[in-house]
């Protein structure tokens, strides 16, 4: 019994969630999208309580991003270069 309330609530979140993202009248795709980037390299899905947790998993995304933007920039100097 307990496993159908499970599966019942996760439905029903998921379906809300769902209602959400597809309402014409919610937020637009680009903030939602510019909301989610932001929470992830915030680290907002961190463990509060511990500190280094959340300033390492903001550190390491950080300069993941920065890695990914210096290879974007890279690939199109070297493209627009022609070999």
């Amino acid at each position: 019994m307990a496993q159908r309330q499970d599966s019942d609530t996760e439905s029903r979140r998921i379906l809300e969630r769902v209602a959400r993202e597809t309402d014409p009248a919610a937020t637009s795709l680009a903030a939602r999208t510019a909301k989610a980037v932001r929470d992830h390299v915030a680290a907002a899905d961190a463990d509060r309580s511990d500190p280094i947790e959340v300033w390492g998993t903001r550190i390491g995304r950080i300069i993941g991003l920065l890695l990914a933007l210096g290879l974007m920039v890279w690939l199109v100097l070297f493209l627009a270069r022609g070999s």
